[in-house]
């Protein structure tokens, strides 16, 4: 009977080898996804996406539904030659997120604009759900 050495740090070293394998691998064919903050203001929701390297002409922002959609594309940086990159971890090509919209705001007052990579996007409140001050009258 022999014995063999035993290594309980054997399986985790497999696994940590295929995660990097994995995360290192070219983005290129799969969707991104932009982040986005969602806020609400006295009068607005306002959403801002960052959308950096995309041209405001490959932006698209629809309101259907009570649903809001924006998508787009970033393309891929034309290069001479891809040798010397030694990583390529931006994500490139279409992107789309879509979020409800509550009923408190009216999704035909909508207005969008593009600044410095970062896509802002305003719907106002409907009226009656903005705040309101109500007099208080001393009673006699």
């Amino acid at each position: 009977m022999s014995l063999s050495h035993f290594d309980p740090l054997a399986n985790l070293r497999l696994f940590e080898d295929a995660f990097t394998r994995m995360i290192s691998e070219p983005q290129s064919n799969r969707p991104w996804s932009p982040a986005v903050d969602i806020f609400e203001t006295e009068n607005d929701l306002v959403l801002k996406a960052d959308l950096p390297d995309v041209d405001f002409k490959d932006i698209d922002v629809r309101v259907e539904n009570q649903t809001l959609t924006i998508s787009g594309q970033r393309k891929f940086e034309k290069q001479e030659s891809a040798t010397g990159y030694h990583r390529i971890e931006r994500s490139y090509g279409n992107f789309q997120r879509s979020f409800t919209v509550p009923n408190t705001f009216d999704t035909e007052k909508i207005s969008a604009a593009f600044k410095n990579g970062v896509l802002t996007v305003s719907l106002a409140k409907k009226e009656a759900a903005k705040p309101r001050q109500v007099k208080v009258e001393v009673a006699v």
